[in-house]
């Protein structure tokens, strides 16, 4: 028995997977968007299954507060390129699979370019604007695309966009939300998330994968199997057999107005902006760092002062409330000076840390 045998003899021995579904695997190009809580696991499982090509797409860099749930990375890889770190440690534990890092933040105008080459693509991302763009693309060049999202206790996993039979496409995330208001919903930093809920996702979306590349089991098409972590329930809710939207093209991406923790500083030092902060009362309550504030889903009360000549930084926990805050108020007024600070509080306290 060579290496290759003996190192996936257990799935090969499952009934109904054997050598021709080893094979599959093997020729299998699979990419995963997002090197995070889900995308972690989901890759850790890919690569060890031998799955032929893996690409990796991730912008961000590893913080402290990613490593109760991002299981790729240790305290040594504070600071550093997740996509780096991951492409890395990845191909150490299979070096049989192929590993492409894409080191770039996905937009609409690199998307379709980056999914080209692949035939499944796994969504690990954790923002909105992300993850209707992936799946338009997916729709538009008829590519199947897994679905996982975490919050708090509840995680929720999909396939979308599977071929039927009969030429017509399976629902797409946009036939379960159409269109969500992405400033009213918190995200993982913000309102916390149970970091096993992570790694159970992120295995349903590797086990999807799996059994769409070896054409066995109950896929989930059509329907979202939803988890609840604290009760230990799941639930899975048919949503139909047939797409009902109409994709026609990708919208361009919204880039939000970001600053650094260092710009932030030196204009606060030089009294040329003011700091906004967009989080709940409740939060605010625990800490801040001034400013004005009022929550995200109230900015539309403060359009006298969204549009005075003032520059606004608004500011959350993470950074990503305030960066969708800042594209809604953009949208309504587009000349109103608001920026979101990148990272958020997490990022502020971190830099100061470093700095003293």
């Amino acid at each position: 028995m060579d290496s290759d045998d003996l190192r996936y003899s257990c799935q090969i021995a499952l009934p109904g997977f054997g050598e021709d579904g080893q094979q599959l695997i093997k020729q299998a190009k699979v990419l995963i968007v997002g090197a995070g809580g889900l995308g972690c696991p989901a890759a850790q499982y890919l690569v060890a299954a031998g799955v032929g090509t893996i690409g990796i797409a991730d912008f961000d860099v590893v913080s402290t507060s990613n490593l109760h749930r991002q299981i790729l990375y240790t305290s040594a890889d504070v600071g550093k390129k997740k996509v780096s770190i991951a492409a890395e440690k990845l191909s150490q534990q299979n070096p049989t699979v192929q590993i492409i890092a894409y080191d770039v933040r996905i937009t609409s105008d690199n998307v379709m370019d980056t999914i080209s080459g692949y035939d499944i693509v796994l969504d690990g991302t954790d923002n909105f604007e992300t993850r209707y763009l992936l799946n338009d693309a997916c729709v538009l060049t008829g590519k199947p695309i897994v679905y996982g999202a975490i919050y708090q206790y509840e995680g929720q996993a999909a396939l979308w966009n599977v071929n039927n039979a009969d030429g017509t496409f399976s629902p797409n995330y946009r036939d379960l939300y159409p269109k969500v208001n992405a400033a009213l919903v918190p995200n993982c930093a913000d309102g916390g998330v149970i970091p096993t809920l992570a790694g159970i996702i992120g295995c349903i979306q590797a086990n999807e994968v799996i059994k769409y590349i070896v054409r066995s089991g109950d896929l989930l098409v059509g329907k979202v199997l939803v988890f609840d972590a604290l009760a230990l329930q799941s639930r899975v809710i048919k949503i139909g057999n047939v797409t009902q939207t109409n994709i026609k093209d990708i919208q361009p991406t919204q880039l939000t107005s970001l600053m650094t923790i260092a710009e932030v500083k030196v204009g606060l030092a030089e009294n040329k902006l003011e700091l906004v902060d967009i989080r709940t009362d409740q939060e605010r309550d625990v800490i801040d760092i001034g400013g004005f504030h009022f929550e995200a889903d109230e900015f539309e009360e403060y359009e006298t002062y969204l549009n005075s000549p003032a520059v606004k930084v608004l500011y959350c926990s993470s950074g990503k409330r305030s960066a969708e805050a800042v594209k809604a108020i953009k949208q309504k007024w587009p000349s109103a000076k608001v920026f979101s600070m990148e990272g958020g509080l997490k990022a502020w306290f971190e830099f100061e840390k470093h700095a003293n």
